[in-house]
């Protein structure tokens, strides 16, 4: 959610801040803008609402010259999309430039105060507050920079990520954090900015990844300095990006989400590199192993996530419990933060996020650990915030997800919680070696079952067209299922915005079989698992309304294929196993869908692909 570029060295900045810009445009932003500093230590904002093109057209016959530089995409919180509340802002005097990610909470009483004391404001937003505060408190009691921002952060209540210029100061870069990912690229006499890896790895590999309440002084050819708020110096810690630049290209294909679709085979593999031996005959997670007694003793899991990574941890709730019998709580992070929960020492909380920067995961993990339960990270991206504030973790290590609906780290969110629910299974004496062994072979085999679930993607457009204007969907699915029948869902509203709604099967009758007629398309996960009697029953109940059904049967299904009007057939797998196999078509589906209607796939309206904000 919003993105932040800066650069100092000894290229032109403007370049790098654009091509920057465009590595960000994932995140979702609805304007975007940049400050520069000429050689005549003139520093200049230019910005605009829309996309990142709009801001290259209107800056055409400006001055974009100049090595040092910051710039940002918004993503609307305070005030609407437009060109005034674009980032960066200026303050008062013009003298400082500001871009900020995140939300400053007490805003309205600081402008209060600075419109009493004569400051005006251009713009809607808490950020033009933010950089008119730390003018004032520098005015006020005639502090250098550093000292003015120091003060201004420790006043203000909320999340920040920000990037500071100063006029005249063409040799300085001031940029801090909380709450809100920010990252400092070091590379041979230059140094970068950005609020995640992508727009850096071009040009090094070598990044300092800043805590909460810490600011860096980056200064040209002079090593960044780190210090707290409170004016502590803090050692540097840099750490080399696991990260291709080919990993943020399409390479061939029309968009990332489809890219990523396809390359989800490679991604499981990875996953699973390590972890499962040669033979498929164990699991080893390093995170498990070391608090072996943690796991063995917890009385109850709790697994906290938002969005796909929510379904994603439905579906550990039913692993672990089958697994290792012990009782799950999925909750929406969210939700969990302000609901005053439960949590005991003897808990484990997990804790799921594919960027591992979500606004609301952290607070709740803030909150379990503020409790004294043990919590445990699964996210996608090496140094982020969640594996830096929990105790332990696994990383999916499925590559950058560019697309903002997530595919590939959602199923390898899934291998993760199976290969967990495996380990401690087995640590606890709760499953059988039989059954352990039986799903870590087929876990093994899952990369090329998915291969031949690819395959169909030709039907699967084919299929898609018959419903690209259709206004409503309902998704079905049961036990392991019932989850992806909610994502399925979900991947049709991101990207096509089609409502869609996934139930478990049997709820048809307690309402939602009132909406069924011919015109109603319904997706039904139908595998011949231990509740596919109980599914056919469901989807004759549908066709007797005349429902219009797709489903996702299992390869050589007789009895359903006679019954519905569409079947996408998948290799048989264990039942434990199956979302990892019924989730790829519904992302096909909401794939062609979604550009039959020519959606914006990889970037649709009003979302982000990180949300550090609530």
């Amino acid at each position: 959610m919003c993105g932040i570029v800066g650069y100092i060295g000894f290229r032109e900045a403007y370049p790098v801040l654009i091509k920057g810009l465009h590595r960000l445009e994932y995140r979702g932003y609805d304007s975007a803008g940049v400050a520069l500093i000429n050689e005549r230590n003139n520093l200049s904002v230019y910005k605009s609402k829309g996309r990142v093109q709009d801001l290259e057209e209107y800056v055409q016959d400006k001055d974009t010259s100049g090595t040092i530089g910051i710039a940002h995409t918004r993503w609307a919180t305070h005030g609407e999309p437009s060109n005034a509340n674009a980032h960066p802002h200026y303050s008062q005097s013009e003298s400082l430039a500001l871009i900020h990610n995140g939300i400053i909470e007490n805003y309205a009483v600081l402008k209060a105060q600075l419109i009493a004391n004569g400051y005006t404001f251009h713009s809607s937003t808490d950020t033009e507050v933010l950089v008119q505060w730390i003018e004032y408190i520098r005015q006020l009691n005639g502090y250098d920079l550093l000292t003015a921002v120091q003060i201004a952060l420790s006043q203000v209540v909320g999340a920040y990520a920000i990037a500071l210029l100063e006029k005249g100061n063409p040799d300085q870069i001031i940029a801090a954090r909380k709450s809100s990912p920010l990252v400092v690229g070091v590379g041979k006499g230059e140094f970068f900015l950005a609020s995640d890896a992508s727009p850096i790895i071009e040009y090094t590999n070598k990044v300092i990844y800043l805590d909460d309440e810490e600011i860096a002084v980056i200064r040209r050819d002079q090593e960044p300095k780190i210090i707290t708020l409170t004016n502590v110096r803090k050692p540097l810690h840099i750490k080399e990006l696991e990260m291709n630049l080919s990993e943020l290209e399409r390479g061939g294909y029309p968009h990332f989400m489809l890219k990523e679709i396809f390359e989800q085979p490679e991604t499981l593999k990875n996953c699973m590199s390590g972890r499962i031996n040669v033979e498929a005959t164990n699991v080893t997670l390093s995170g498990i192993i070391d608090h072996k007694d943690k796991f063995i003793q917890a009385k109850r899991i709790i697994i906290v996530a938002c969005g796909t990574s929510w379904h994603a941890g439905l579906i550990g709730k039913y692993l672990f419990e089958e697994f290792c019998r012990v009782p799950v709580e999925v909750e929406y992070a969210s939700e969990f933060r302000y609901r005053h929960p439960v949590i005991h020492p003897e808990d484990i909380v997990i804790a799921i996020s594919q960027s591992g920067e979500t606004a609301d995961s952290l607070a709740a993990i803030e909150l379990a650990r503020h409790a004294g339960a043990f919590v445990y990270g699964i996210c996608n991206v090496v140094g982020s915030s969640i594996p830096r504030n929990t105790h332990s973790g696994s990383y999916t290590h499925c590559g950058h997800e560019i697309g903002v609906a997530s595919t590939k780290a959602f199923t390898a969110q899934i291998t993760v919680l199976t290969m967990m629910a495996l380990a401690i299974g087995k640590e606890k004496g709760k499953i059988s070696v039989e059954k352990y062994l039986a799903v870590i072979k087929e876990l093994s085999h899952i990369p090329e079952k998915i291969e031949r679930v690819l395959a169909l993607n030709k039907s699967i457009k084919k299929l898609s067209r018959i419903f690209t204007y259709a206004r409503n969907f309902i998704y079905l699915g049961r036990g392991y299922n019932y989850p992806i029948a909610l994502e399925g869902a979900l991947k049709l509203k991101e990207i096509s915005y089609i409502h869609a709604e996934g139930y478990p099967a049997a709820e048809m009758k307690h309402g939602p079989i009132a909406l069924i007629d011919n015109e109603m398309p319904v997706v039904a996960i139908a595998t011949h698992n231990t509740v596919y009697e109980k599914v056919v029953s469901n989807i004759q109940e549908i066709k007797a309304r005349n429902g219009r059904v797709i489903a996702i049967v299992t390869e050589g299904d007789k009895s359903v294929k006679s019954l519905v009007d569409h079947c996408i057939e998948i290799p048989s797998t264990e039942e434990c196993l199956e979302p990892l196999l019924t989730s790829i078509p519904l992302q096909l589906i909401a794939y062609h869908i979604a550009v039959n209607k020519n959606r914006d796939v990889d970037m649709p309206r009003n979302l982000a692909k990180s949300v550090t904000v609530e």
